[in-house]
């Protein structure tokens, strides 16, 4: 029983983390910008996209959980946590990159399908920086984000390697 028990634990503490942070995520950007919660939302899907936001939501609760198992593994036995939450942020490095150019074509692709006349040039560069947006913000979402996830990750493990081992013991009990 133990054997699935001990990783749903680990789960529900993830996610609890997973969705606190969020919470606390778009409790600063309500205050920051002075939207609501609903037209925040709206921008998030429209800009980003519900593709990229499932992905990026699956590597982050994958770097959390991971970074839950490294600090409360009792038989030190990390490497694997350390590894699978280092190639997740990695993963939102890649999304993000992926997405840009993924923006860039998209916007770029849009130029192709329509004719440029004096009448329709307001459309067509309306799309274009749609796509445009895209690929910029997942960017800058999505760099800073998995520099701080692999962080998270890295400094934790170089803590717990300095951290005398009687005084990590017990913090783990």
């Amino acid at each position: 029983m133990y054997r699935f028990s001990a990783p749903l634990g680990y789960i529900s503490q993830a996610m609890s983390l997973f969705l606190g942070l969020s919470v606390l995520a778009i409790a600063a950007a309500v205050t920051i910008t002075s939207h609501p919660v609903s037209e925040i939302a709206s921008w998030l899907t429209n800009v980003l996209g519900i593709s990229f936001l499932s992905l990026l939501a699956v590597l982050i609760f994958t770097c959390v959980f991971c970074w839950l198992r490294i600090i409360m593994d009792k038989n030190n036995k990390t490497k694997l946590w350390v590894e699978i939450g280092t190639q997740a942020a990695n993963g939102v490095t890649t999304l993000a990159l992926t997405f840009t150019l993924l923006g860039i074509s998209l916007g770029i692709g849009s130029l192709a399908d329509q004719a440029l006349t004096p009448s329709s040039i307001q459309k067509v560069i309306a799309d274009m920086t749609a796509n445009f947006s895209l690929a910029f913000m997942t960017t800058v979402i999505g760099l800073p984000l998995s520099a701080l996830l692999r962080s998270l990750i890295v400094i934790t493990v170089r803590y717990q390697e300095t951290m005398p081992t009687a005084l990590l013991k017990g913090m783990n009990t």
